[in-house]
């Protein structure tokens, strides 16, 4: 049955798109390298918006849209030059086909859970024809991660109205991380997970150019997570997932949970390395669609070092563009960085990409959601006692006396 809009928009939540209040990776002085943009988020390179609707409601609802627009909405139908790659592909992302073949995005890139893809690709193209921009939008570009152990995602809760709303409410500005839009109901390395961003200014000697990054983390093992270089995953084995309640949980991975009030398991635990991430470089670095390629393949680099592995069940989807000019001529003047200097761009990617999907976590709080079953947030706390365990931060100052 079709929802009116007086409730849907009674379910909506539509997130301001303000800083959060948890402590960010920058916060805790963690050394991945490079100068953050003043923003430390994707909205550092010059006319990307990003805008969020986040559902979540009652006890089972626990999804929402994100939605990233490379030169905000008033040029939303003016190209940009993009490419993509995959790590692995046990996942969607609509519209890179056209992407592939061109070398151009045109319009915004969409990201929401797995079930949510048809009504986000409408509610893009609804969006179009209220601005006479379905030739231009006709592609949409619509990626997902699976939401499905914390959300009711066979509830199709995700209408193409929300798709609509997170494009209205894209601004500049920071970015609100961790449960809200597209990765409200997501976990990443068997903590919560969800949105994160940060950015790279390169000096002016490198060209100055800023690259920031967006992801929607959803991937990885806790066995294998790391943080410069520090086994962290190893250092909190706890705080694994649970169940409030007298039943357990149903359903594909659920069934094995423990109940909260013990620690041990009931079955075999969920098997690890499930889900996916979505990434999407942006940049003001004067770059093609086949440097964009370049850059989208180091991407992959940052997901190993925190231990992703682009596991068989994990889609791993990469997209950059840039936001160089392009002339609508018939014969288009372009601009092309020389390979002999994308090397910092490469390290400003690997950077960025791991400080955003620890930005993804530390933004995150405990969850509990769909059949009452429980995701922990990545305590702040014991993340900066293991690095300083494995000499990553410096040691605790000692108290006065």
């Amino acid at each position: 049955m079709e929802l009116r809009p007086a409730v849907l928009l009674g379910l909506l939540c539509v997130l301001p798109i303000t800083s959060s209040a948890r402590p960010r990776s920058s916060d805790l002085g963690i050394p991945f390298g490079g100068q953050p943009g003043a923003l430390n988020a994707i909205t550092d390179v010059k006319g990307v918006e990003v805008g969020h609707v986040t559902l979540n409601t009652g006890a089972q609802v626990r999804t929402g849209v994100t939605a990233v627009l490379p030169r905000g909405r008033e040029a939303v139908a003016q190209p940009v030059f993009a490419a993509t790659h995959d790590l692995n592909g046990s996942g969607e992302m609509t519209g890179t086909h056209w992407v592939k073949e061109s070398g151009l995005l045109s319009g915004p890139v969409m990201i929401s859970d797995t079930h949510a893809v048809g009504a986000v690709h409408e509610g893009v193209i609804t969006w179009a024809q209220k601005r006479d921009l379905t030739w231009e939008l006709g592609l949409p570009v619509v990626a997902e991660t699976w939401d499905g152990f914390l959300h009711d995602i066979d509830g199709f809760h995700v209408r193409p109205l929300h798709a609509m709303q997170a494009l209205d409410a894209a601004r500049p500005g920071p970015v609100t991380e961790g449960s809200v839009g597209g990765g409200t109901g997501m976990i990443c390395h068997g903590f919560k997970g969800g949105i994160g961003t940060a950015s790279r200014k390169l000096p002016a000697e490198q060209g100055g150019y800023t690259l920031g990054v967006l992801v929607q983390c959803n991937y990885g093992s806790r066995r294998l997570f790391s943080v410069a270089g520090a086994p962290v995953g190893e250092e909190i084995p706890d705080l694994r997932s649970c169940y409030f309640g007298d039943a357990p949980p149903k359903g594909p991975y659920r069934a094995n949970l423990p109940p909260c009030s013990r620690r041990a398991s009931a079955g075999p635990p969920p098997p690890e390395g499930m889900g996916s991430i979505i990434v999407v470089v942006a940049t003001d670095a004067p770059l093609l669609p086949h440097q964009l390629d370049r850059v989208a393949r180091r991407v992959p680099l940052a997901i190993g070092k925190l231990g992703g592995l682009g596991e068989n069940a994990s889609g791993d989807i990469f997209l950059a563009f840039s936001t160089q000019p392009v002339s609508s001529t018939h014969v288009a003047p372009v601009s092309m960085l020389d390979n002999e200097r994308m090397t910092p761009l490469f390290e400003a990617t690997v950077q960025a990409t791991q400080e955003a999907i620890l930005n993804s976590m530390l933004a995150s709080d405990t969850m509990t959601g769909f059949q009452s079953v429980r995701v922990h947030g990545l305590p702040p706390e014991r993340l900066v006692k293991a690095l300083r365990k494995y000499g990553r931060l410096p040691p605790a100052p000692k108290p006065t006396k």
